[in-house]
């Protein structure tokens, strides 16, 4: 049961407990980047496509229709700009989406990328009990294995909602890696009530996300308010902080927003900027986080 009194009134082994069930443990950057290079770049999509307006039951021909955009243009439009450019990316997909859209794992799988678990129907995890979650987790792995030929390694948490059972979970799972929280800016191992896990936490942050300068709700307030260059610009100096630190630069991007024409040309214009420096590594987040579990 929910503790009612207010937060001020509790004991200190409460509030230092609920600081401590998940915190950041050792970082993980490494000494170096595969053949010297001076960063690593990991690119990742999550494919919400229909699940978004399923799960908030806005389950209308609209919403709908503008998740199906992300499937039936966006996507291959993203996988071309990759092909392209020779650059391996990651997309995290919830299951019903690749039930939904079967050939799409597979033809992730088959351009050279990677498939990470996202939830069954994008559910938010603090919301479900400890059984409920886990049987989802495990379901949308089997899932995505059945569908793409690969049992997914890392999960990216639906809206990045981490629950107090998620990281047991993830152990259970035997999972690699999680893309969900926001510690450091370089991976870094994940605790739990004070014990190593083992697995690598690959941070994500929203200022490296494109849906919140770009996501448009016409029930809600929520409107677009930066325009595509400008998004570029905060993207830019995010890598030129990375690159100057020897880091890791992760962005978070969703087809059915960034795949719009406006804004795959500006992605691709970051690309590009990207790829002028020397010594960039672009690189899956699976290939990321292995790298730093050897380095470190």
């Amino acid at each position: 049961m929910e503790d009612s009194r207010p937060v001020w009134e509790w004991p200190e082994e409460q509030w230092r407990g609920t600081v401590e069930r998940v915190r950041a443990g050792r970082s993980l950057q490494p000494n170096e980047w595969p053949g010297g290079t001076k960063v690593a770049v990991g690119l990742s999509f999550d494919s919400d496509h229909e699940s978004i307006p399923l799960i908030q039951r806005r389950a209308t021909p609209g919403p709908l229709s503008q998740g199906e955009y992300g499937s039936r243009v966006a996507v291959p439009r993203l996988l071309a700009l990759l092909g392209r450019h020779g650059i391996p990316a990651t997309f995290f997909m919830p299951a019903v989406v690749a039930e939904l859209h079967p050939d799409e794992p597979r033809a992730v799988i088959d351009a050279g990328h990677e498939i990470g678990i996202h939830g069954w129907i994008h559910e938010l995890n603090s919301t479900l009990d400890h059984a409920t979650e886990r049987e989802l987790q495990f379901r949308a792995a089997d899932t995505l294995e059945r569908l793409s030929g690969r049992r997914p390694v890392g999960i990216r948490t639906p809206s990045w909602d981490f629950s107090d059972n998620t990281l047991s979970i993830i152990r259970e799972m035997g999972l690699l890696y999680d893309s969900s929280l926001m510690a450091d800016d370089e991976p870094y191992e994940l605790i739990e009530n004070g014990e190593p896990t083992g697995i690598i936490e690959l941070p994500v942050e929203w200022i490296r996300d494109d849906f919140v300068y770009f996501n448009m709700n016409r029930h809600t307030t929520a409107r677009p308010y930066t325009p595509p260059s400008s998004v570029f610009e905060i993207f830019a100096a995010e890598f030129d902080g990375a690159y100057r630190e020897g880091g890791t630069f992760i962005l978070t991007m969703h087809p059915h927003v960034i795949g719009h024409r406006s804004r795959i040309s500006m992605l691709e214009q970051l690309i590009e900027y990207i790829a002028g420096h020397d010594g960039v590594w672009f690189a899956s987040h699976e290939q990321i986080a292995r790298h730093c579990l050897a380095d470190g």
